[in-house]
């Protein structure tokens, strides 16, 4: 299961609710159904029968919650989808999720060089980042931000393998 976002609390007085989207774009979390609440003993399925951009965030009614306070007690609680529930990419284009944990490494000289792993990406509105810290290996233990630009800083990603390769000098930080 996929976490696709959480609910944040009620929002007016006939069961809607605030939903933290953790989708890009934001909409995005009402195109896919199959969608599941986590709780204690598991995941629930569920349905969202309507929903809406509102403002800067999302609101949604979950079927069958008609009143605020009913509403109120799925506050907290996390929006997941079954991982097959995500549409293919097309070749090249990667989930952030499939790229962490993948090595990373770069050329120095006629060796490769294992800078570390990916442990997360950030969005920077310009190009998103990996995130590189050191791991058993690799160079160094230093984190590195690495701008993720396919063609010119990452010249390679390769799933099977668990790599990627990048167009890197070792002492860029």
């Amino acid at each position: 299961m996929l976490e696709i976002g959480r609910i944040t609390g009620p929002y007016g007085i006939k069961g809607w609710l605030k939903i933290h989207s953790y989708t890009e774009p934001l909409e995005n979390f009402l195109s896919y159904g199959r969608w599941h609440l986590k709780r204690r003993g598991g995941y629930e399925p569920v349905e969202f029968d309507d929903g809406r951009l509102h403002g800067k965030g999302l609101v949604a009614h979950l079927k069958g919650v008609d009143d605020r306070t009913l509403a109120e007690s799925y506050r907290g609680l996390t929006v997941a989808i079954p991982e097959d529930a995500l549409p293919q990419l097309e070749d090249g284009d990667y989930y952030w999720r499939d790229l962490q944990g993948l090595k990373v490494l770069c050329q120095d000289g006629e060796e490769q060089v294992l800078l570390g792993v990916v442990d997360h990406l950030i969005e920077t509105g310009a190009n998103d980042v990996l995130v590189v810290t050191g791991c058993d290996g690799s160079v160094d233990q230093v984190e590195r931000l690495i701008p993720y630009l396919p063609g010119d800083t990452v010249t390679r990603v390769d799933l099977e393998a668990g790599i990627i390769e990048v167009d890197w000098f070792l002492d860029e930080q």
